[in-house]
C-alpha cells in the first residue's frame, strides 16, 4: 500500500480508537493480516502496538486538556499493564498465523457479544462505599461536568496485568478490554473510562513496542509502514476526541460492540487460508 493509504488508514484507526477509547489495534490488525498475508504475528504486532502507542498518546494529550482522564487510577493500572506487556511481547514469536487469527478473532467475538447483550447498570451507581482496597474518586472536567465513584481496586489490578499481557502479544492495544471493564466492572463514567483507558494504553503500547523493536520485530518493512500510520493516527486522534463531546457514552459502547464483533468474525475466517 503506498504512503497515503498507510496514512489514511491511520487516520481512520485514529479517529474511531480515540472515540471509544481501545486505541485502534483492534481494526488494525485484521486490516494488516488482510495487506500483508505473508508476514509474522510478530511484526504485524509491532507495527499495530506501536501505531497504538502514538494514538493513545495523542488522544491523552486532547482528553487531558477535557479533564477526563483519571490520572490516579491511570498511573495504578498503568504500572501493572507494563510488566505484561513486556512478556506479551516476548511470547508473540511463539505463536503459528492460524492460531494467532484464531484467538483474536474468538477474543474480539466473546468481548462484542458481552457488550451487546448486558444491559449497562452502571450510570448513577456510585460503586463500593468502604473497603480496604475501594478507591474513591471525584473529577470535574474543564466544562465543568462532575463525576464521583468508587471501584474496588483489586479486579481493577488483575484485569490490567491481563490487558497488558494479552495486549502486547497479539497488538490490539487493549482498550477493547479494559473500557469495558472500567465502565461496568469498576464503576467509572463511560467517558472517563475511555479517556483514562487512552492515558493507560498509551504507557503500556510503549513498553511493548520497546521490547518488539529491541527483539528486531521491525524488520521487513515494519519501521516505515509503522510511520506512516503512526502519522495518520496522530492526526485522527485528536479527531476522536473532539467528536467524543458530541457522542454519548451509550452510543460509543455499541461501536464498540458491532466494531468488535465485525473485525473479529473477518480475523476468524482468515485462519487457514
Amino acid at each position: 500500500m503506498p504512503a497515503i493509504g498507510l496514512i489514511l488508514l491511520g487516520i481512520a484507526v485514529g479517529v474511531f480508537g480515540t472515540l471509544i477509547g481501545a486505541g485502534g489495534g483492534f481494526i488494525l490488525v485484521p486490516i494488516l493480516l488482510l495487506l500483508y498475508p505473508t508476514a509474522s504475528p510478530e511484526t504485524i504486532t509491532a507495527i499495530s502496538l506501536a501505531v497504538v502507542f502514538f494514538n493513545a498518546a495523542s488522544g491523552s494529550l486532547a482528553y487531558a486538556k477535557m479533564g477526563r482522564i483519571d490520572y490516579r487510577s491511570g498511573w495504578i493500572f498503568a504500572a501493572v499493564t507494563v510488566p505484561g506487556a513486556v512478556l506479551g511481547a516476548l511470547t508473540t514469536n511463539l505463536i503459528p498465523r492460524d492460531l494467532f487469527n484464531i484467538t483474536f478473532g474468538l477474543l474480539m467475538i466473546m468481548a462484542s457479544l458481552y457488550l451487546l447483550f448486558k444491559q449497562s447498570e452502571t450510570e448513577g451507581n456510585a460503586g463500593p462505599d468502604s473497603g480496604r482496597w475501594v478507591i474513591h474518586r471525584s473529577l470535574v472536567e474543564r466544562n465543568g461536568e462532575q463525576h464521583r465513584f468508587s471501584y474496588d481496586l483489586r479486579p481493577g489490578v488483575f484485569i490490567s496485568a491481563a490487558v497488558g499481557y494479552i495486549s502486547s502479544l497479539l497488538g490490539i492495544g487493549g482498550g477493547i478490554i479494559h473500557v469495558p471493564a472500567l465502565h461496568r466492572l469498576l464503576r467509572f463514567p463511560v467517558h472517563i473510562a475511555t479517556a483514562t483507558s487512552h492515558f493507560i494504553l498509551a504507557i503500556m503500547a510503549l513498553a511493548g513496542t520497546l521490547v518488539h523493536f529491541y527483539t528486531g520485530a521491525f524488520s521487513h518493512g515494519g519501521i516505515h509502514r509503522t510511520l506512516w500510520i503512526g502519522i495518520g493516527a496522530l492526526i485522527g486522534a485528536q479527531g476522536g476526541a473532539l467528536l467524543a463531546r458530541r457522542v454519548h457514552g451509550s452510543w460509543i459502547m455499541k461501536s464498540l460492540a458491532i466494531a468488535l464483533g465485525v473485525a473479529g468474525l473477518r480475523i476468524a475466517l482468515l485462519s487457514g487460508h
